[in-house]
């Protein structure tokens, strides 16, 4: 009797032991593939966050003066180069957009600003003083459509220019990934990266930037690329 009650209980010894070991293995191949849909969720969002459809939005004055045997830099914001004449921030915008596949907007005012540098520079101060919105001329097709938008700029009195306060009051980027980029005569980017964190509460903005000395402008090329690749945006 004794003999078959030492065998029942070796045999639920092995019962219990099977069925501890079936368990790991359960819960190691529950936990093996819940890591792993974590890692696919992971990726898949790491790549939606720079796949959506992209805008490259600026605003700039190229201003009017003499670029007679200019061929780099001239005045406060042009860039003469292969003998056409842009705006510092009009150069930037091109090179983004060709680098990332972009499309493309441009800010024009209603009223179009003087290309002269002393009245556009005191113009710029009467505007700030006012606190004014400069209306826009033209709009946005199914802004809507897009995640990431880059928005550049020139740096005027240290702040942005006042139709870029306009621009945000007109355009809900709730949602959406903001990266400002901006030309300046040396205060960089300023307080404008947190004035649009105030202005788009719910926006994602970008504080990693791109601002250069509008000295510096038309040898910014590989600079702006390497930025890029940095964000993960360059196609």
């Amino acid at each position: 009797m004794k003999k078959y009650l030492s065998i029942l209980m070796v045999i639920a010894v092995l019962f219990s032991f099977a069925a501890c070991s079936n368990n790991a293995k359960s819960t190691k191949t529950e936990t093996t593939a819940n890591t792993t849909e974590m890692q696919k969720t992971e990726n898949t969002e790491a790549s939606a966050s720079v796949s959506g459809k992209t805008l490259v939005v600026y605003f700039g004055v190229p201003e009017d003066v003499d670029t007679n045997d200019v061929d780099a830099v001239a005045g406060a914001s042009i860039v003469v180069k292969d003998g056409e004449k842009v705006g510092n921030i009009q150069y930037v915008a091109d090179i983004i957009q060709k680098n990332t596949g972009a499309d493309l907007f441009r800010i024009e005012p209603e009223t179009p600003y003087t290309t002269d540098h002393e009245d556009l520079v005191d113009l710029a101060k009467e505007e700030q003083n006012s606190n004014a919105r400069p209306q826009i001329k033209n709009s946005i097709e199914n802004f809507e459509q897009y995640d990431t938008v880059f928005v550049g700029y020139p740096n005027w009195w240290g702040d942005m220019p006042q139709i870029m306060y306009t621009f945000f009051d007109t355009y809900d980027f709730t949602g959406k990934t903001i990266i400002p980029y901006n030309t300046h005569g040396g205060s960089g980017f300023s307080n404008t990266i947190s004035t649009i964190k105030n202005l788009e509460p719910n926006a994602n903005v970008n504080e990693d930037g791109y601002t250069v000395s509008r000295n510096n402008v038309n040898e910014s090329e590989s600079e702006i690329i390497a930025w890029l690749d940095d964000l993960g945006y360059n196609k």
